[in-house]
């Protein structure tokens, strides 16, 4: 029998992906490949060269930096240009928008945007908490980013 598509077998239920055994997971609405102008940081003039001088960026303010007349070899200046676009902002490498919840009341916002975001459970919620939000976002179709944390110590003890 042949596969439809590139050999790849369709899920039956659009916008699930299969998975072994288990029931579904939702995919992300956006399937467009991620573009990052730059992931570097910008670091600050001269932050390789002194201990004292931290990474973090700093404007150059001085009247003879060669850093802010644009010099070439000289380390670059963050600017509007290197902004990345609107679509892709906030975007994690699984294609969703992550949105930190502390309570199941928090989860059900999500009911409607399962394929755009994802939750993440706050640190401070406790192991009774976590397990009742990661039973309900399995009834709601939710994913969650760190649903095993926590979870896997107790189980060992």
């Amino acid at each position: 029998k042949r596969l439809s598509g590139r050999g790849r077998r369709r899920s039956p239920v659009r916008g699930t992906k299969r998975l072994s055994g288990r029931g579904r997971m939702p995919t992300p609405l956006q399937s467009t490949r991620i573009v990052r102008k730059r992931t570097k940081k910008f670091i600050r003039h001269q932050s390789d060269r002194f201990k004292c001088v931290p990474a973090s960026w700093r404007r150059q303010k001085g009247i003879d930096s060669a850093v802010r007349r644009k010099f070439r070899g000289t380390v670059r200046m963050p600017n509007i240009g290197y902004g990345t676009n609107k679509k892709h902002k906030h975007v994690c490498p699984d294609g969703f928008r992550r949105i930190v919840v502390s309570n199941v009341a928090e989860l059900e916002m999500l009911l409607m945007h399962n394929r755009k975001y994802s939750a993440e459970i706050a640190h401070n919620v406790s192991v009774r908490k976590r397990k009742m939000i990661v039973e309900r976002a399995k009834e709601l179709d939710v994913q969650v980013t760190n649903a095993k944390a926590r979870l896997r110590s107790e189980e060992t003890e």
